[in-house]
Parts: C-alpha cells; sequence; structure tokens
C-alpha cells in the first residue's frame, strides 16, 4: 500500500511536506499541493483515517501523554491542561502506555503535550516528520513541529543549595531520580555543581521519584551516618530531587531511633500540598503546575492554528522560609 513516505521520494519533498498538501494545509503553496496530490493520485494513495478525518481542527481532542497518575503532581498539572483547553474549546483525554501512541497518527486526537519518559525520542520525531503538532514538557528534541515547555530546574535548584551556605554540615545527601528522565539530570548536575562550589562534598543515593524509594534512600543515609563521628553524625541534610522522594525520607527518619539524637532537614521540588504540612516542615522548590500545564495546553493551540508557538521556561524558586 502506497504511503505518504513512498510520495515523498517521489516528489523529492519532505514527509512533512506531502502531509501538509494532503491536509489542504496554508504551508505549502497552492503549486506544490496540486503537484503532490497529482502524484498521490498515479500512485493510488488511499488516505488512512488521519487523512480521512482531516486530523487537523476535526476531533478539537488533545491526547496527554503521562508516564504516571497519582498523586497530587499530576492532578495539578492536568488542571492546568483542561482549564486551558476549555476555554480555547478543546477536550483532553489522558494516555499511557504504547497502544495508546497511535491515537495521533489514526487522527484520534488533533495533538500531543507529553510528559513520559517512557515516549521514545525516535517516535515522537516521527510524528511530527508526518505534521503532527507535539509539546514535550519532559525533554529537549529540535524539529519544527514540536515545541518545548520545561520547568527551569537550574535556577530553583540552585537557590536550594545557595541556603545551605551558612550550614555547618560539610557532607550533603542527594537522593537522585530515574535515570535518564530529563528533570532529574537537569537537577542532579545543578546540585552537585552549586555543592561543590560551596567547598562542601556530596553523596548520591539512588531514587525512582517514588515515596518508597526516597524512604529506602533514608535507610542508607541513616546506615551512614551510624558510621560518623562528631558533627556528621549529629546532623544530617538531604537535597530529594522531587517532594515524593522527600516525604518517604521524613517518615523513615520519624520512626528511626536517629530522630532523637540526630537532627534531619530535607529539601524537595515540587512544593507537593502534603509536604507543607509535615511538621518539621519539609521545604521545598515551588512553581505552578497548573500554569506549567496551562502554557503547554496554549502553545499546542497555536501550532495547531498555524502560528509557530515559542518554547518556553517555568519559573521556580526555593524559600526556606
Amino acid at each position: 500500500m502506497t504511503g505518504i513516505k513512498d510520495i515523498a521520494k517521489k516528489a523529492n519533498v519532505s514527509i512533512s511536506t506531502v502531509s501538509y498538501a494532503l491536509n489542504n494545509s496554508s504551508k505549502v503553496s497552492e503549486k506544490t499541493r496540486k503537484r503532490i496530490l497529482m502524484i498521490a493520485e498515479e500512485m493510488n494513495y488511499i488516505p488512512n483515517r488521519a487523512g480521512q478525518n482531516l486530523r487537523r481542527k476535526q476531533t478539537r481532542i488533545i491526547g496527554v501523554h503521562l508516564s504516571s497518575y497519582s498523586g497530587s503532581f499530576y492532578g495539578e498539572l492536568l488542571d492546568g491542561i483542561h482549564n486551558m483547553a476549555r476555554e480555547l474549546g478543546f477536550d483532553i483525554i489522558a494516555c499511557s502506555g504504547e497502544k495508546s501512541r497511535l491515537f495521533l497518527p489514526q487522527g484520534m486526537i488533533d495533538g500531543i503535550i507529553v510528559l513520559d519518559q517512557y515516549y521514545p525520542d525516535e517516535q515522537l520525531l516521527k510524528y511530527a516528520e508526518e505534521g503532527h503538532s507535539i509539546v514535550v514538557l519532559d525533554r529537549q528534541l529540535e524539529h519544527e513541529n514540536i515545541r518545548h515547555v520545561l520547568l527551569d530546574n537550574r535556577e530553583g535548584m540552585k537557590q536550594a543549595v545557595q541556603s545551605l551556605k551558612s550550614s555547618p554540615v560539610e557532607v550533603i545527601d542527594i537522593i537522585g531520580g530515574p535515570k535518564g528522565n530529563f528533570d532529574s539530570k537537569e537537577r542532579l548536575k545543578t546540585a552537585t555543581q552549586e555543592i561543590s562550589k560551596l567547598g562542601k562534598k556530596f553523596r548520591i543515593y539512588k531514587g525512582e521519584f517514588t515515596e518508597e524509594s526516597g524512604y529506602l534512600a533514608a535507610r542508607e543515609i541513616a546506615a551512614e551516618a551510624k558510621k560518623q563521628s562528631g558533627l556528621q553524625a549529629k546532623k544530617i541534610q538531604i537535597i530529594a530531587l522531587n517532594d515524593e522522594m522527600g516525604i518517604g525520607a521524613y517518615n523513615y527518619f520519624k520512626n528511626s531511633s536517629l530522630n532523637t539524637e540526630t537532627e534531619v532537614k530535607i529539601i524537595g521540588f515540587d512544593n507537593l500540598v502534603v509536604s507543607r504540612y509535615l511538621d518539621p516542615k519539609m521545604h521545598s522548590v515551588t512553581y505552578s503546575k497548573r500554569e506549567w500545564g496551562a502554557v503547554g495546553m496554549n502553545t499546542l493551540y497555536k501550532m495547531l492554528n498555524g502560528e509557530r508557538g515559542n518554547d518556553a521556561l517555568i519559573s521556580t524558586k526555593f524559600s526556606a522560609d
């Protein structure tokens, strides 16, 4: 069966140009459109479901690909996307898993917003090359049909580490995030660089952005503290690369024998609602998850309406108050 890749090859144009022509997009000239349509007819091209539905602006549904739905983090993010989508006359569906990745090429949705580390870069680039509009919240991919709406991980983490400048603790314990995760890598790189600038040292413990992994990391941190003497045994300073792991660490130390003889301070990232009510308080890097979602949706809307749309950086800040 003839596909748009075959047409592109014969016409000596890109796949996205063929896609634009078949969907009557203003992004290609009338001359190019007619030439591509003529080649498509000669090759007996039969439009797939996406073509039949005139993918763009037809369904007015946006797919939001997430790696998880649990916790208030995703709830607030989806809230921001949903509210902006409703304002713009769109509906959203939350997607997870491989089968849902076919919704876009099958024309069931108009575009996608991605916060899913398991969604392969190659697949996103393939869809972008076919003319689909994509907004990513968790990586940097260069393509004319992809926009990034990312967190300013560096600034928030930089402020968090700088707050430890006068801390007597010389070795900072860091609970890392999932291997390959964009936000995790950005936060870890910044944390280690800034700690070194303070003349302090650090230890890194494995984490998976989950409460359980934070709990397990805290157990390792406690075991290491028991080997120390003096101040290092009496004061522990933890930087968890997200709040869920910070909460897990908090729960471990709350019930640990170290709790009565060791001062434990934890810094998180995300400022989840539950973290604000811990006693003692866990300080956290904060940003608006609703704003993040809303900006992502608005950016995708502009792309679907033929505008270029801009990459965006969501501001973050840390306060020890």
